[in-house]
């Protein structure tokens, strides 16, 4: 059985990084955009971030513009903008394509292991959000419309 130590993951300065260090830690990977109509969710997540981090929470944001192509920055860009805009303090990934050809394997496993709607695979749009336990297993996906904030309690349940 795979656990999120199995996979890696890019930082935006092409960096390859093992995430076996997420063992032991509840992990909140979702797909951004900054010019997406969900891009305040940045906030909630911030929050998050800031309530949990203390406890062993981690998020894990990937950019991507896959979807109607609201993330076209660089990673420079990127990173200034969740800055200035939503005062970001936890790490960004690289950017990536989220489904197709190109997706990374873990969000090929992320995908397999937390099915959408209907039971299917691909993500539909940006802020997709897939809750990871401490063991390193999926334990859920949350739709783009479900608000960082409505997560909280799933998260402290894990930590």
């Amino acid at each position: 059985m795979q656990t999120i130590a199995d996979f890696s993951a890019r930082l935006p300065n092409g960096d390859e990084v093992s995430l076996a260090d997420k063992l032991g830690k509840v992990v909140l990977v979702v797909n951004t955009a900054s010019k997406c109509g969900f891009t305040p969710q940045y906030d909630g997540l911030e929050a998050l971030w800031r309530e949990y981090k203390d406890r062993g929470f981690e998020v894990m944001a990937f950019p991507c513009n896959q979807f109607g192509h609201q993330e076209p920055g660089d990673a420079d860009q990127i990173e200034q903008f969740c800055k200035v805009n939503f005062g970001l303090s936890f790490p960004l990934m690289a950017k990536v394509e989220v489904n197709g050809a190109n997706e990374p394997p873990l969000y090929s496993w992320l995908k397999q292991e937390a099915p959408g709607l209907m039971g299917t695979r691909s993500i539909k749009w940006n802020f997709t959000k897939f809750l990871i336990d401490r063991q390193g297993q999926v334990v859920r996906r949350y739709a783009p419309t479900d608000k960082p904030e409505s997560i909280a309690r799933d998260i402290e349940k894990l930590l």
